[in-house]
């Protein structure tokens, strides 16, 4: 190749969004962590209703997860379990 050609760079913005809901959703957990609350059960509470009273406020976890919908932290989530790319 030669010194003047740049290879091109590709950009994927739902492989971004997906990266982003992982670092919330894990923000999210240790901050339930830290409460004391099972993560587990309160995320799955969070999902199942939507509202946002089974996340706790601390470290903003609760404006955090709310920047999705729960169809599109689900998507993510079953395609995490069941690691399809």
């Amino acid at each position: 190749m030669s010194e003047n050609k740049k290879q091109t760079i590709t950009f994927d913005i739902k492989k971004t969004r997906e990266d982003e809901i992982h670092e919330i959703i894990t923000s999210v957990y240790n901050a339930l962590l830290e409460k004391g609350y099972n993560p587990i059960n309160q995320l799955v509470g969070y999902i199942m209703s939507e509202d946002p009273t089974y996340i706790t406020n601390h470290n903003n976890a609760r404006g955090l997860i709310r920047k999705f919908d729960r169809e599109e932290l689900m998507k993510v989530l079953v395609k995490n379990y069941l690691n399809i790319k």
